[in-house]
Order: C-alpha cells, then structure tokens, then sequence
C-alpha cells in the first residue's frame, strides 16, 4: 500500500514510516503541515494517509477536510497524543476512517492499516 506520512515532526514521520515498511508498504511521501498534505495527496495520490491531528500552518482536521473534499473516497487514518479525544470526534466526523494514539503501539499501527487495504 502506497502511505502519505503527514506530522510535523520529523522524527514521528521517520518512527512511523519505519514501522509501516516493516510491514511491507511504501512510503510514497511525507508532509510536515496540513497544507503540504493537501498538496501532496493531490501529487501522489496515495492509497492511504495517516495525518497528524495537531500541526503549524493548518492542523490536521482542516487538512482532511480538504483531502475528502479532492477526493470523498480518501482514507485517512488520524493519529492523536493522549487527551485529543475531541479532535478524534471532530475527525471521524470529517470523514477520517480511524486513529491512532501517540505514543504509538507497532501491532496498533498494523492491524489500523490492514483494516484499510
């Protein structure tokens, strides 16, 4: 599966990443703002993207509004820092498929994403 990383720092994208091409997708870019994601997802097209809930610029929830507003059959999966519980709400009302707490688990990730294939 072709994956679009979306977090402004880069050392999470990079653990992320890592962890998701263990087990056996492609990172086919990387996004460290809403706005950048947007662009992105436009140029690649990816098959799936996990976005950051909480980034400079434009956050997360913006951003998949205007990912599913390109494309309503986008599958985005948010990932949130304990204590977001709201912004997960407001992002599975924006059409996000599902989400991932920070820390992140490695089998959390995993089984997220094979949900989705």
């Amino acid at each position: 599966m072709k994956i679009l990383v979306v977090d402004d720092a880069s050392f999470v994208r990079m653990a992320l990443g890592q962890i998701l091409m263990e087990d056996g997708h492609e990172i086919v870019g990387e996004a460290a703002d809403g706005v950048e994601a947007i662009e992105k997802y436009k140029l690649l097209k990816p098959d799936l993207v996990t976005m950051d809930i909480t980034m400079p610029v434009m956050g997360g929830i913006d951003s998949l509004k205007g990912i599913i507003q390109f494309d309503p059959n986008a599958k985005v999966i948010m990932c949130s820092a304990m204590g977001q519980q709201e912004f997960v709400f407001q992002a599975i009302e924006a059409g996000a498929l599902d989400f991932i707490v920070k820390p992140f688990d490695k089998e959390r990730i995993k089984e997220a994403i094979r949900k989705y294939r």
